[in-house]
């Protein structure tokens, strides 16, 4: 995988095969982030799809000053503060939110293969969403702090205190269960 930046310009040039690539990359990653900023997971998929949506119709520039998974995030991350936007300008509640919540946990069980790691994700939800948002995105997507600060629109600095007081905090949940990580 490039990071999909090839795979961009492939589509870009009339390949319509490389959005495909492209979707099957990143869609089970993007959906997870954009759940941490809608808690419905039915709504975040949907958000995921009008992102590569976004890219079949708009075709929005990519300039390269970051990785293409750092633009294709920040481009859902707007998706999901419009989508937040226009729910709270019409709150409905239709019927279709009832879905089942195992539908969530298959996927994550899928991305996170083993135990300790559904434990510690589970401990991850206890948390704000700001320590939620910062852990995953360094730590599950492997953004650097650079880009975690793009995504997240705040500064480096801010980034690196966010990841110090979210893996304490982490730590003292996990610890209050009686689970231990090495990693944290």
């Amino acid at each position: 995988m490039d990071n999909g930046a090839s795979s961009y310009r492939r589509f870009l040039d009339g390949d319509k095969d490389a959005l495909i690539d492209i979707i099957s990359d990143y869609r089970e990653s993007l959906v997870l982030f954009l759940s941490n900023y809608i808690t419905d997971f039915g709504l975040a998929e949907g958000t995921a799809e009008e992102t590569f949506v976004k890219l079949y119709v708009d075709k929005p520039r990519f300039a390269g000053r970051c990785s293409f998974k750092t633009w294709l995030f920040t481009i859902g991350k707007n998706a999901a503060l419009d989508k937040l936007k226009q729910l709270a300008k019409h709150p409905s509640i239709p019927l279709d939110n009832f879905y089942d919540a195992a539908d969530k946990e298959n996927i994550e069980r899928d991305y996170i293969r083993n135990e300790e790691k559904i434990q510690l994700l589970r401990a991850l939800e206890k948390l704000k969403d700001d320590y939620r948002q910062v852990l995953y995105l360094v730590y599950f997507e492997n953004f650097s702090n650079t880009e975690t600060a793009k995504i997240m629109g705040r500064s480096e600095r801010q980034v690196r205190n966010l990841l110090y007081r979210s893996k304490e905090s982490l730590r003292n949940i996990l610890e209050k269960e009686g689970f231990r990580y090495e990693g944290i």
